[in-house]
C-alpha cells in the first residue's frame, strides 16, 4: 500500500466516522456540515477529471452544477404542485430519476459548450466557458417561473428508497456513497487506455493525434463525464439546501470548486475531498470569528501555489503517480 492510499483510506474513514460520531451524540448540524463536504467534494471531483486529467480549466463548471440544481428544484416543485412539466410529463420526488434527468441535462448542456470551447486554448478556453456559464446564469436571472434571482424553495426533501431521507444522517450515507462510487469511477478513467490518452493529450496533443487519436474528440468526451458529474452534485446540493438559486451558477463558484482542487491536489483521487474538508472547516471555524475569513483562505492558497503545488496530499505523499 502506497503512502498516498493510506492517506485516502484515512481521509474517507475520517468522513465517514465523523457524522456518525455526531449523531450518536445528538449534533445534526455536524452531520449537514459533513454533507456539505461530500457533495462539493463530488462537484470538484468532476471538475479534477477535465482540470487534474486533462488540464482543461474550465472556470464554467458552475453552470453544469447550477443545471443540476435546477433539474432537481424544478422536477420536487411540479411534484409537490402536482403540475405536469410539459407534454403531461410530471414531476417527481425520487432521487434516482431526479439525478438521472441532472446528469442528463448537464451532459447535453456541455456537449455544445465543450465542442465550441475546446476549439481555443489557454485563456481563450476559459474565457468561454465563463461567457457560457454567464450566459445560463442571467438566463436563470430573468426566468421568474422558477423565482428568477430570488430562487426557488424545494419544500419536500426528496425520496431514496427504503430510507428515511429527511433525517440528516441517511441523507449523508447516500451523497458519501454517491461520492465513493464517482471516486471509483474517476480511478478507472485514470487507470484505462481513454485516461492514457487524455493525459496524453494535456502533455502533448500533437504526438497524441500523430498516433492516430484525435485529441478533440477525447477532451470532448472528458469535458462532457466531467460536467455530468457535477450536475449530479448539484442535484445533491439542492436537495440538502431545500433551495436553489442563480447563485449556483455563479461564477464564484467555479472558482470554489478551483479553490478546493487547488488546496487538496490537482488529479489526485482525494484532492477534492481533502480540499472539501479544509476549505468547510475554514468557512465554519474562521467565519464564526471574522467576516473576513476568506482573506486567510487567500493566504493559504497563496503558500500553497508557491511552496506545495501538490496541494495537501502533495506534501504529504509526494508526486503522483500519473505525472
Amino acid at each position: 500500500m502506497t503512502r498516498e492510499t493510506a492517506i485516502n483510506l484515512l481521509l474517507a474513514a475520517l468522513l465517514l466516522a465523523l457524522p456518525l460520531i455526531a449523531a450518536g451524540i445528538g449534533e445534526p448540524f455536524y452531520v449537514t456540515l459533513a454533507t456539505r463536504v461530500v457533495v462539493l467534494a463530488l462537484a470538484a471531483v468532476g471538475l479534477n477529471l477535465a482540470l487534474g486529467l486533462g488540464g482543461l480549466l474550465s472556470f464554467g463548471h458552475a453552470a453544469f452544477f447550477g443545471l443540476g440544481g435546477y433539474a432537481a428544484g424544478i422536477l420536487a416543485t411540479h411534484a409537490f404542485n402536482a403540475e405536469p412539466l410539459f407534454a403531461g410529463i410530471p414531476g417527481t420526488t425520487s432521487m434516482p430519476l431526479i439525478w438521472l434527468v441532472a446528469i442528463a441535462v448537464a451532459g447535453l448542456v456541455a456537449l455544445p459548450i465543450g465542442a465550441i470551447s475546446l476549439r481555443t486554448t489557454g485563456v481563450y478556453f476559459i474565457m468561454i466557458t465563463l461567457a457560457f456559464a454567464q450566459m445560463i446564469y442571467y438566463f436563470a436571472i430573468s426566468w421568474p417561473a422558477y423565482g428568477g434571482e430570488d430562487g426557488l424553495s424545494i419544500y419536500v426533501r426528496n425520496s431514496f428508497p427504503g430510507l428515511n431521507t429527511a433525517q440528516p444522517l441517511p441523507y449523508f450515507l447516500i451523497c458519501f456513497v454517491v461520492l465513493m462510487a464517482t471516486l471509483l469511477i474517476f480511478r478507472l478513467v485514470e487507470g484505462s487506455r481513454f485516461g492514457s490518452a487524455l493525459q496524453a493529450a494535456r502533455q502533448n496533443g500533437v504526438r497524441l493525434a500523430a498516433v492516430g487519436i484525435p485529441p478533440f474528440k477525447v477532451r470532448l468526451v472528458a469535458f462532457v463525464l466531467s460536467a455530468m458529474i457535477t450536475g449530479l452534485a448539484g442535484a445533491l446540493y439542492a436537495d440538502l439546501n431545500r433551495f436553489v438559486g442563480p447563485s449556483m451558477l455563479s461564477w464564484h463558484m467555479s472558482g470554489e470548486l478551483m479553490v478546493l482542487i487547488i488546496l487538496g491536489g490537482k488529479g489526485r483521487l482525494f484532492g477534492p475531498v481533502a480540499g472539501a474538508m479544509i476549505f468547510v472547516c475554514l468557512e465554519y471555524v474562521l467565519g464564526g470569528i471574522t467576516e473576513r475569513w476568506q482573506f486567510f483562505l487567500g493566504l493559504i492558497l497563496l503558500g500553497i501555489v508557491l511552496f506545495a503545488r501538490g496541494g495537501f496530499l502533495g506534501l504529504l505523499s509526494g508526486k503522483p503517480r500519473h505525472v
